[in-house]
């Protein structure tokens, strides 16, 4: 996506930036916030820094095997690759349609699925050669998508996340994001592990872990250490990709346009 935010967002946002300030205005909590249930908020912690393309514009970001696989956007250069975690160099790509913008990613079975933002096609790739095994259609716009093992999970710029079934991609259900009792927009790539969602919050550095069964927001990821040093002049160089390497147990996350990838450790925000 290349929009500014909207002005709802930026209304919304006071809720992280009033949890995160921790400012004598959290004695004061705004009408209709005092029961919203409790959000906590978790700092990352760098803890290995690994080459990435600065020409990337990354869209989805997941950990499949023993490789690391993105897509990219913007019409003309959108393309999914496997990428080799140690330099950054990509060992194998698969061009989406000049005229499509890519967006999310998701592995399902020995395929991998990418989405395109307001085209309405995903496509089927083929994850150990990367070659396109076919295309088929979805209702509205795709943002982020990721997968449980049993569904996708699909992000479309609105509050609401789709469940579908992988093969036919048909809806089996959805929910609303709340945070703190407010819908949640612009949520954008995601990621499933220990069972829950998480989704980059579009221009924040924050990202939401969401409970999938209510949709309810229980923390708060704060990159805001992460994206200082990455410092790309850029305004839609975002934090945008999250990737969890269950093997292993890294979790990695980058942006647009970063010339890093991160390896970061979660922990509770101190004071």
């Amino acid at each position: 996506m290349q929009r500014k935010p909207t002005a709802s967002i930026r209304a919304l946002l006071w809720v992280p930036a009033f949890l995160a300030l921790g400012s004598s205005a959290a004695t004061r909590p705004a009408p209709q916030a005092t029961q919203a249930p409790a959000v906590s908020v978790l700092t990352a912690t760098i803890v290995a820094r690994h080459p990435h393309d600065p020409t990337a514009f990354t869209q989805g970001l997941i950990w499949r095997g023993d490789a690391l696989y993105e897509s990219t956007g913007r019409e003309g250069r959108s393309e999914v690759r496997r990428v080799r975690v140690t330099d950054g160099r990509v060992l194998a790509r698969g061009a989406i349609p000049p005229g499509q913008f890519g967006e999310g990613l998701a592995a399902y079975g020995d395929e991998l699925i990418s989405l395109t933002w307001h085209d309405g096609v995903a496509h089927r790739w083929d994850a150990r050669t990367l070659g396109r095994r076919g295309s088929f259609r979805y209702p509205g716009e795709g943002w982020g998508l990721a997968g449980d093992g049993r569904s996708l999970v699909l992000s479309d710029g609105t509050p609401t996340l789709r469940f579908l079934d992988p093969t036919t991609f048909a809806e089996r259900r959805r929910v609303t994001v709340t945070l703190r009792g407010r819908p949640l927009r612009d949520l954008n790539e995601l990621e499933w592990f220990g069972g829950t969602v998480y989704a980059n919050i579009w221009h924040t550095p924050y990202i939401a872990r969401i409970d999938p069964a209510t949709g309810i927001v229980t923390a708060l990821i704060d990159l805001s250490a992460v994206v200082r040093e990455v410092n790309v002049a850029d305004p839609e160089a975002v934090a945008n990709g999250i990737a969890w390497d269950a093997a292993k147990r890294r979790l990695f996350v980058t942006g647009k346009l970063w010339p890093t990838l991160f390896e970061i450790r979660l922990e509770p925000r101190r004071g």
